[in-house]
């Protein structure tokens, strides 16, 4: 039988190093871990850059899962070995929050969006926020592809519209999310729903590289301009070299 171990690991998640720190904290820490849910993110109105060089909003909704997911990749993948030795019903998995804004982003270049910092208005912030976003699905659907056969699940999925703060940088957003909250418009536990389903529901256990809806579950698919395994490989490529003085190598 397993025991759940209660341990909290701080982190900025804009700084990748602390990431990395936090990720081999929680790896000593815990002898197995059966879910990993990178579900943190911002938007942001203006351009803020980190002490590391990159812009925040990139840094934190994909570089920081990133560097999480790979300092958690072995303990991810023992615990779904010894799983499948104990006959669990459910390998580990790995579930990452995405979005439709993924929609809005007009192009992808990996080798030049990763550490593109250039100055954003509220209006241009909309593509580089689903940009980010776009980078999400793509890292999942390969990242699916390199655990293939060690019995991690690996999904994402767009959590809907949810009044959680995520705006709260715009003007009179604080009184607009409390009207929402009011008109029961934007509820989390919509989100918080499938995010759940994906970690939990058997239904999902042999699930990998999957994009689902909230409420519905229905599969989505990746943004055409991200859609490929090529584009996918090179973001994945241009990301760990990117990273690569705070990631511990493993097979690629």
């Amino acid at each position: 039988m397993r025991y759940l171990s209660e341990c909290v690991f701080r982190a900025d998640l804009s700084l990748l190093a602390e990431v990395r720190r936090a990720g081999e904290g929680i790896a000593a820490h815990c002898p197995w871990i059966d879910v990993l849910i990178n579900n943190a993110g911002l938007h942001a109105f203006s351009q803020r850059v980190t002490s590391e060089g990159y812009a925040e909003m990139t840094a934190v909704n994909y570089l920081a899962p990133w560097v999480l997911t790979d300092a958690l990749r072995d303990r991810l993948t023992a615990s779904a070995s010894a799983s499948a030795s104990a006959s669990a019903s459910a390998p580990a998995r790995i579930v990452t929050v995405a979005s439709r804004a993924s929609l809005r982003a007009r192009t992808i270049d990996p080798s030049l969006d990763l550490t593109d910092t250039a100055d954003l208005t509220r209006v241009g912030s909309s593509p580089r926020y689903g940009r980010s976003k776009l980078m999400d699905i793509m890292f999942t659907q390969e990242l699916g592809r390199r655990l293939q056969g060690t019995g991690v699940a690996v999904t994402c999925c767009c959590p809907g519209f949810n009044a959680t703060g995520l705006g709260r940088e715009l003007p009179l957003a604080g009184a607009l999310e409390r009207a929402l909250t009011a008109l029961g418009i934007g509820n989390p536990q919509h989100g918080a729903d499938i995010i759940v389903k994906l970690a939990t529901d058997p239904e999902f256990a042999d699930s990998t590289g999957g994009y689902f809806a909230a409420r519905t579950a229905k599969p989505l698919q990746c943004p055409e301009i991200g859609r490929g395994e090529a584009v996918q490989r090179a973001l994945w490529e241009a990301t760990a070299e990117l990273v690569h003085d705070i990631r511990r190598p493993y097979d690629a």
